[in-house]
């Protein structure tokens, strides 16, 4: 009986982790997409992972990209969190939101846990599925 009270402890330890881990992820994907439609680039730079903010080197140049290739982050309404994907090293946060002219979107975040908590470390669009007639 002892090993069965270990082995649900854990299952409840893990959980809990998890969806501490979730509502960590969903804040800081949540801060960044307020911060963009604030127009508040150098704050939404902070929640980039080190590797995005390297490779763009400064906000203005984050905020260029992010208003050329993802208008609809640049620009966003209606967030809802999908499911959360744990990979090893990378938790994939799919979520889908309307841009402001109404259209749905459905993205994949890559997170990472670094000293300094959640941050982004990349951005897909998801291909909407081509619906036949």
């Amino acid at each position: 009986m002892k090993f069965f009270g270990l082995i649900i402890g854990l299952v409840m330890m893990a959980s809990s982790a998890f969806a501490q881990s979730e509502a960590a992820i969903e804040d800081v994907i949540g801060s960044q997409l307020q911060a963009f439609n604030d127009r508040d680039i150098e704050n939404a730079f902070q929640y980039a992972a080190p590797n995005i903010q390297g490779m763009f080197g400064n906000p203005q140049n984050f905020g260029m990209m992010v208003q050329r290739g993802y208008p609809m982050v640049w620009s966003n309404r209606d967030v809802r969190f999908l499911e959360l994907q744990d990979r090893g090293m990378v938790q994939i946060q799919r979520l889908m939101l309307r841009d402001m002219t109404g259209g749905i979107h459905v993205l994949e975040y890559q997170m990472i846990h670094t000293a300094d908590g959640w941050r982004i470390a990349g951005v897909q669009i998801v291909p909407s599925p081509d619906v036949g007639a």
